[in-house]
């Protein structure tokens, strides 16, 4: 962030926030990989974990959204401490069916409801911070200040999501494979309670409302559907990337390291996602979309040539590219996804686009198992390169659909920032 932008930012939320925030992010990060380690070592079957893994992103899919639409209405506050205790149980069930006498059927029910109940604190934060930026950021300064925000967002996600899975790895090995769900719950429990608790849900609560809310109908907007298109491909491309990564490294007898080399990709990702706030005002959304889809998806056409040179080294470069690219594209995809968010609909439309992140991971996951299962890496290495070709091609749709003269149905706290450009 800009150190004035931070500055005044900080001052807003209070200095306690962006800790809180990415703490608070954690559990969701450990969920999928805690959920795919207890249920290998406890029911002994790596199908099923993976099917387990796979509805845990199917439920946060379909539950996302629908927090967000309650959050729209009840504000932050009481619907985050109501799914705080409803996810902590949920894990803590997790935890106890995976050992009991009851059928898979009832370990995938529990998955499903994992997921559902899952606490999104990423959109909730974003949502959070791009109302308190409208009101208690002065007008000539919000434009920087947005752009900031939703560099550093993107960037703490990144940093999540490498830390999260290697903290559920070690606290497996280290006390037990329930030990990463248990932690998670307790993580729940406690720290997303306090984000909801956080005097900002209050700031932010009271700076909405004004308006009665857009229809609902007002989400299928092309404007809007073509970002959650183009944001489903990352989602898409992570799952891809991660599964071909894993038979890739499983070739050169390395599985478990997998983790180790797919962290490359986010490295960059987290350091082109601060990036991107530097970038001049002329270089806007549509191209910035499209230059940074370029980059994913032609380091994605490398990874079939890596494969058959079987360098790990020369995978671990061709994700550091790829990472370049994934970093400002998600910046900017949720930065469309504020701003194009109808009037009291920005919760709804930001936990859409985390939902269709998760969605297209576990999607992408599944299928991508089944072709390296099947047809071996070099098939399931094609994968992220269609994975690639949807955020590009969303990319382009965006920049046809180009920006109308006056957004109707923009919220007012998107508005209030700044319009595409």
């Amino acid at each position: 962030m800009s150190e004035q932008g931070k500055q005044s930012l900080v001052r807003a939320v209070g200095g306690s926030y962006f800790p809180l925030a990415l703490v608070a992010r954690m559990p969701y990060a450990m969920m999928v990989v805690g959920v795919l380690t207890l249920v290998v070592t406890a029911r002994g079957s790596l199908a099923l974990g993976g099917l387990n893994s796979a509805l845990v992103g199917v439920g946060a899919a379909l539950g996302g959204p629908v927090l967000g639409a309650a959050v729209d209405r009840f504000g932050q506050r009481l619907v985050l401490l109501v799914i705080s205790g409803l996810s902590s149980a949920a894990l803590g069930v997790m935890a106890w069916v995976v050992y009991s006498p009851l059928p898979d059927a009832a370990v995938l029910v529990v998955a499903f409801l994992v997921g559902a109940t899952a606490p999104q604190i990423a959109p909730m934060s974003r949502t959070r911070l791009v109302t308190i930026i409208s009101a208690r950021i002065v007008p000539e300064r919000r434009e920087r200040v947005f752009n900031s925000t939703m560099a550093y967002e993107s960037a703490a996600d990144e940093t999540v999501f490498i830390v999260g899975p290697v903290v559920a790895g070690l606290l497996a090995v280290a006390i037990d494979p329930w030990a990463p769900v248990v932690a998670a719950a307790a993580l729940t429990l406690v720290f997303v309670a306090v984000f909801a608790l956080h005097p900002s849900a209050v700031v932010a609560r009271d700076t909405t409302g004004r308006t009665p809310a857009a229809p609902a109908r007002e989400l299928a907007r092309p404007r809007l559907v073509v970002v959650v298109v183009g944001i489903l491909g990352v989602g898409l491309f992570f799952g891809s990337m991660l599964t071909s990564l894993t038979a890739f490294m499983a070739d050169h007898g390395r599985p478990e390291q997998a983790g180790l080399v797919y962290a490359a990709m986010g490295v960059g990702s987290a350091a082109l996602a601060l990036g991107v706030a530097l970038f001049p005002a002329g270089f806007g959304s549509a191209a910035r979309w499209l230059v940074f889809g370029a980059v994913i998806l032609l380091g994605a056409l490398t990874l079939p040539a890596v494969s058959s040179a079987g360098s790990v080294t020369g995978m671990v470069v061709a994700l550091l590219v790829i990472g370049i690219g994934i970093g400002p594209t998600l910046v900017t995809q949720f930065g469309l996804g504020a701003r194009r968010s109808p009037i009291g609909r920005s919760a709804t439309v930001m936990t859409m686009l985390g939902s269709a992140i998760i969605l297209g991971q576990s999607m992408a996951s599944a299928i991508t198992g089944e072709v390296a299962e099947r047809w071996g890496t070099d098939a399931a290495l094609l994968m992220p390169v269609g994975a690639a070709l949807v955020i590009v091609v969303a990319g382009v749709v965006n920049a046809r659909l180009g920006v109308p003269p006056v957004v109707a149905v923009q919220s007012p706290e998107a508005a209030a920032v700044t319009a595409d450009h």
